[in-house]
């Protein structure tokens, strides 16, 4: 079994998707968008453009996500997307580059379980945690 999550987006999956693979690394490996589909005859032409679903490889983790059709996306609540890294330097060029133009919820910092933690919504709507944990005592 695998467990990834699955991001909605308003119309900007393929520039949140792009703007991850810039500041995480990592690839997209699939980006298929409703207009490629076989359902794109059945479809207004007004959301061909959209993304019905990507894929991003990053680590040995994936990340999915698509478009919500016009009208029916919702502003994401009671989660977020967690990123566990062991490199302080790593966690904060990571948390630096995914806040840019977004809302800083907890500053990256130093915490009695961290080395560093913090919070933020990126400018796409996506909240995420940032943790690059302690060394454990040997």
């Amino acid at each position: 079994m695998q467990l990834n999550p699955h991001l909605i987006f308003d119309g900007q999956c393929e520039a949140a998707f792009k703007f991850y693979q810039k500041c995480l690394g990592g690839k997209i490996v699939l980006m298929m968008r409703n207009g490629d589909s076989p359902m794109a005859g059945q479809l207004p032409r007004k959301v061909h453009k959209r993304i019905m679903h990507a894929t991003f490889h990053v680590g040995g983790a994936v990340l999915t996500g698509g478009d919500a059709p016009p009208g029916r996306y919702q502003k994401p609540q009671g989660f977020s997307v967690l990123l566990h890294l062991s490199d302080a330097k790593q966690a904060d060029r990571i948390f630096k580059a995914l806040a840019r133009k977004g809302t800083v919820e907890m500053p990256l910092q130093e915490t009695f379980w961290a080395l560093r933690f913090g919070m933020l919504v990126d400018r796409f709507g996506t909240p995420w945690m940032i943790n690059c944990g302690k060394p454990s005592p040997s």
